[in-house]
């Protein structure tokens, strides 16, 4: 068991909460991809709102871009891990940020498919 483990009831989800802004300003302000993926949310998410679409095909909108930014974050996570481990080259570690990256192209292919399908 973890030593870090050692919160439980409304204190561990403050700390969790805490945790949580800590890692998305860290992604904001070390990761220039996620502070690209939240400009284009901060774009298509509002323009799902002015749609004609049904509320569903609008949550399906929206859901996607969340996704890739989800994606995003676990991506940067993976590869500082990775870094943290060691930054000499190495074949697996090529293959987890590989894959990281993949994850990532699949999300945002996502998006563009998503949107065509519901919009054309």
């Amino acid at each position: 068991m973890s030593p870090f483990k050692g919160q439980t009831g409304l204190k561990r989800v403050l700390n969790a909460t805490g945790y949580s802004f800590d890692g998305l300003r860290a992604a904001f302000t070390g990761e220039a991809a996620f502070r690209q993926l939240v400009l284009l949310n901060a774009v298509l998410i509002p323009v799902a709102f002015l749609l004609n679409v049904s509320r569903v095909e609008r949550a399906i909108l929206i859901a996607v871009c969340l996704l890739a930014l989800i994606v995003e974050l676990l991506n940067s996570a993976v590869e500082a891990a990775i870094d943290r481990i060691s930054l000499e080259r190495h074949p697996l570690s090529k293959n987890a940020k590989d894959m990281g990256s993949a994850a990532q192209f699949v999300a945002l292919s996502m998006i563009a498919l998503i949107w065509a399908v519901i919009l054309l």
